[in-house]
């Protein structure tokens, strides 16, 4: 799988870029997907999204102004997760999911938390740079 970034280097510094990288290999090892994919770095909300969205050929829409890291890469892995489903799974294209404690949304959820603990437990030198703290 290869990544497409969007607007990465305008969101994000050297430092965050490097575990930003570091994350989508990790995610790539607990969730191989086949098909590339394209991830923008968003400067504000779109079409209603929360702090993320899935959308139809693989593109993956994450908010990154004034967050913590920490949250952004929690909803990149919530994002992923869906691609997972769809790329995996065989969740179709055409099915929105909107349905709040429903089992794709749970289980993105809760995949998306066992990931991060398992992200900051194998690299606790990133701590810093997660939570914004110098």
């Amino acid at each position: 799988m290869k990544v497409c970034f969007k607007n990465l280097t305008k969101s994000f510094n050297p430092e965050q870029i490097k575990v930003i990288k570091k994350f989508l290999l990790f995610l790539q090892e607990e969730i191989p997907l086949n098909k590339d994919i394209q991830i923008s770095f968003l400067e504000k909300r779109r079409n209603g999204m929360t702090t993320g969205e899935r959308g139809s050929y693989h593109i993956i829409n994450i908010l990154a102004h004034k967050r913590l890291l920490i949250d952004i890469l929690r909803t990149l892995s919530h994002e992923m997760v869906h691609e997972f489903q769809h790329q995996k799974l065989g969740l179709k294209e055409k099915i929105k999911i909107k349905d709040i404690g429903g089992p794709e949304e749970n289980m993105c959820n809760i995949l998306s938390g066992i990931f991060m603990k398992k992200f900051q437990k194998k690299y606790p030198k990133f701590d810093k740079i997660l939570y914004d703290e110098e």
